[in-house]
């Protein structure tokens, strides 16, 4: 599993090997832990937060409060999506809130391999991510301090957008790169997944799949975590 390296052992609930990381900005917030416990009952392997700042994005979600109650009735990894301006100056609020893994974007970080390297000594697992109007190019100086690479399949901000088909050749050039070096990082797909798209980006290479509406617009959240990994 090249996604297993993101999580502690007891953590560890799956040995899929494609996880599925159910985004809880499309849950029913007014019955927040009562989601959580459902998703986790039907095979998720991390919880996906979605943090925005209404800067670098326009839309404004949670901070690292709420990533610390969720922390306290979650028993999967949190991955912990910092859609914000300046992440440097609170990767430690996020990391002490509970977050496992902690991924920014290469748009917004003044020095992405510091960052990444500074989650890092912290003990946690760093993510870095681009935009799709970016190519795998501009993450090449990130990712070998990564442990994770996530492929916006969307432009971050709203759920329930369309799938943006350049993605596929992002994550295709990830996993080629990722090979060729010897490197480990895991590729995380994030945006207009349903069981079709799911299907091309897990041909395309991908490990991890990030889906909000497509799980918990679904009366079977189970059904539909299956449907995504293609079970």
């Amino acid at each position: 599993m090249s996604w297993s390296h993101l999580v502690r052992a007891d953590e560890r609930h799956s040995n899929s090997p494609v996880a599925v990381a159910p985004s809880l900005l499309a849950c029913d917030f007014a019955r927040l832990e009562n989601e959580i416990e459902a998703v986790e009952r039907a095979g998720a392997e991390f919880l996906h937060l979605d943090v925005m700042d209404g800067h670098f994005v326009n839309n404004i979600t949670f901070g690292p409060v709420l990533v610390e109650a969720i922390r306290r009735v979650s028993t999967v990894a949190l991955d912990t999506h910092l859609m914000i301006e300046h992440p440097d100056r609170y990767l430690d609020a996020f990391l002490d809130a509970g977050a496992d893994v902690l991924t920014i974007h290469i748009e917004t970080s003044a020095d992405a391999p510091r960052d990444l390297r500074a989650i890092r000594n912290r003990g946690h697992k760093a993510g870095i991510t681009l935009n799709p109007d970016r190519a795998f190019t501009d993450v090449l100086k990130a990712v070998p301090e990564a442990d994770l690479l996530l492929v916006m399949s969307v432009f971050p901000g709203f759920g329930g957008q369309k799938f943006i088909e350049s993605a596929l050749k992002t994550v295709e050039d990830a996993a080629r790169f990722r090979e060729r070096e010897g490197l480990s990082y895991a590729i995380e797909i994030d945006g207009g997944i349903n069981p079709e798209t799911a299907r091309r980006a897990r041909e395309a290479g991908v490990d991890i799949l990030v889906a909000g509406t497509a799980i918990f617009r679904e009366p079977d959240y189970a059904a539909a975590i299956r449907a995504i990994r293609g079970q």
